[in-house]
């Protein structure tokens, strides 16, 4: 197998940079399953099942769209036919974390793309009295500062993020200016 060390994927697909946010935010181009999906999980007749699956598929969508954004490198590899195949290949070390517990409904769709990519977890919790959050635990793989990361939570508040960590980029399926704090409630069952 030749290799030869590439950009990120190419995907005619792309996300779309939010003007607002800068480079920094980018927007899975919008479409009808999109739009249905998000009409979907923020319908409050929603049953539980129809809430997950949807999130799901959006979970799904955004994660892919995430794996086009990291690494590759070209390969040639043989065939069973014996023919050459001109691919690509992620450039290793990449891993994904979730900011527990709403983040923890994307390690499904990941690991779905990517069977053993390692993740990590975040716990962050916020003062009452003074808004400050603070990480209360954290487990990373331990070469973490050489990796790429996927950061993975499905509800942000995305100009407080870009604001605090300007190296940092943002996917997201939609920009919406109400926040669903419903989420994890809905996601888990716990609403």
């Amino acid at each position: 197998m030749k290799t030869k060390e590439t950009g990120k994927g190419d995907n005619e697909d792309i996300p779309v940079v939010h003007h607002d946010f800068g480079k920094q935010l980018k927007v899975l181009k919008p479409n009808n399953q999109i739009r249905e999906l998000q009409t979907v999980i923020r319908d409050r007749t929603t049953s539980r099942g129809d809430f997950v699956f949807c999130a799901d598929r959006l979970i799904r969508l955004v994660v892919e769209q995430g794996l086009n954004q990291l690494p590759y490198k070209n390969v040639t590899v043989t065939t069973p036919t014996s023919y050459s195949y001109d691919g690509v290949e992620f450039v290793h070390g990449n891993c994904g974390v979730s900011i527990m517990r709403s983040g923890e409904a994307m390690e499904h769709g990941l690991r779905d793309c990517c069977r053993s990519i390692r993740i990590g977890k975040i716990l962050i919790k916020t003062n009452e009295d003074t808004g400050e959050a603070r990480v209360y635990y954290a487990k990373f793989p331990q070469d973490i500062s050489r990796r790429k990361v996927l950061l993975m939570y499905p509800i942000l508040r995305v100009k407080s993020v870009i604001d605090h960590f300007p190296e940092v980029t943002v996917l997201t399926s939609e920009v919406d200016p109400v926040i669903p704090t419903h989420f994890g409630q809905k996601y888990f069952g716990t609403d």
